[in-house]
């Protein structure tokens, strides 16, 4: 991965001033272990923090030495706002600024929007929220499933909270980015990757009803390891058809609602027996998406068990099931994730695989035994390369903290 940048002097090369002035915080990437899908259906998940970071630096605009054009921040297709509303970000992986004020939206569909989603929301219920200059960087892998659009709403709003002084604590940062991606960004998202994102802890797994917010720690084995495996491939599907399956799910609440003696508001409310009474009256591609979804949720509360009884065997199984189920009965799986779940399947350190993230591309997730890891990746990497062409990232993570603030100015 190389050093990190140091985002801070990145701030102050650009804008001037002292580092002092400047605060930090950074945010983790996630993959979810079980739960595909089920979040925005008010389910079950069982996701972990990993330690692919996103970092921010904000330094609090009336704080900062020089506001003019010559500043590396500049925008010049839009000039910075001269009063203390105005936000300017810059981006250390995409290499460039977005300018933009908190009184106003100017929503492009960029990275930069999840940044002024969280700030105009948080600036809402601030005292007096101030324009500020920041700049963003880090190794979590864009679209790659690993979720960087909520480790970078979330280090935002960390960052956020401690220059407004708004004293949230981290569930209720999590629920402002995931209003943020809904209300500003126009992802219709559960709320899964930004609350794991902000109360991920290291060695454990996050087990989190997705209605009640009600939620569990579990320790993973040592002797067990994260692999992701970045298929280096985003079919063009992934937008569109992430907004279908959850209009699908939504006509199967509406069927079910109608048929079942209980109330379902969400498919969370289906149960195994209730499905079964009922899949047959139900049009074959809202029967495929509900059954994925239904069985789904009981895969994560059977995986939270076996992790806690220490059956990391079982938990691999069941993550082989849900990939299944997301191919053939979801249908958000692509043949490169499908050829590096079936070869990380051949493999004798392998416990489990499966796609992690909206599907179409990108990542797979996979446990692995902990003496095993190099000989694993190199094992996928070789027969990915030879069957695709395409050179894969397989790299170890470890399960990480969530947010954190990284540091304050000290006057």
């Amino acid at each position: 991965m190389g050093e990190p940048t140091d985002l801070g002097m990145v701030l102050t090369e650009r804008v001037g001033g002292e580092d002092d002035g400047i605060y930090r915080a950074s945010a983790p990437g996630r993959v979810n272990l079980l739960g595909g899908h089920t979040d925005y259906n008010d389910g079950f998940v069982l996701p972990v923090a990993i330690d692919r970071r996103t970092g921010v630096a904000v330094r609090p605009r009336a704080d900062s030495a020089d506001h003019s054009d010559r500043s590396g921040l500049s925008d010049p297709s839009n000039p910075p706002d001269p009063s203390d509303r105005t936000v300017r970000t810059y981006s250390t992986n995409v290499g460039e600024t977005r300018t933009f004020s908190l009184d106003s939206s100017t929503a492009e569909e960029s990275w930069a929007d999840y940044v002024e989603g969280v700030a105009r929301l948080l600036a809402e219920d601030a005292s007096n929220p101030r324009g500020f200059d920041m700049v963003v960087g880090g190794d979590v892998p864009m679209g790659g499933g690993l979720s960087s659009s909520a480790s970078l709403e979330l280090a935002v709003a960390t960052a956020l909270n401690e220059v407004w002084d708004l004293g949230k604590p981290a569930t209720e940062l999590a629920d402002y980015c995931w209003r943020a991606e809904q209300e500003f960004v126009g992802v219709e998202c559960g709320i899964m990757d930004q609350f794991v994102v902000a109360l991920g802890e290291r060695n454990r797994a996050l087990f989190l009803d997705c209605r009640t917010r009600e939620y569990d720690r579990y320790r993973l084995d040592d002797d067990v390891r994260v692999v992701v495996t970045n298929t280096n491939v985003e079919h063009e599907l992934v937008d569109s058809a992430y907004n279908e399956r959850v209009s699908q799910c939504r006509e199967a609440v509406e069927l079910l609602d109608e048929a079942l003696s209980e109330d379902v508001t969400t498919l969370r409310d289906v149960s195994v027996a209730g499905f079964e009474e009922m899949k047959e009256t139900l049009p074959e591609t809202v029967r495929k998406r509900c059954e994925h979804v239904v069985y789904e949720n009981e895969r994560v509360r059977e995986a939270a068990t076996a992790i806690e009884t220490d059956d990391m065997r079982r938990v691999g199984e069941l993550m082989g099931e849900t990939h299944r189920s997301l191919r053939d009965l979801y249908e958000v799986s692509c043949e490169e994730l499908d050829f590096v779940v079936e070869t990380a399947e051949t493999l004798d350190s392998e416990l489990g695989s499966r796609m992690t993230g909206a599907g179409f591309g990108g990542c797979v997730v996979s446990l692995v035994r902990a003496d095993s890891v190099e000989p694993f990746a190199a094992a996928v990497r070789t027969a990915y390369v030879d069957e695709t062409g395409i050179e894969p990232d397989v790299f170890p993570c470890a399960v990480a903290e969530g947010c954190r603030v990284e540091g304050r100015p000290s006057n």
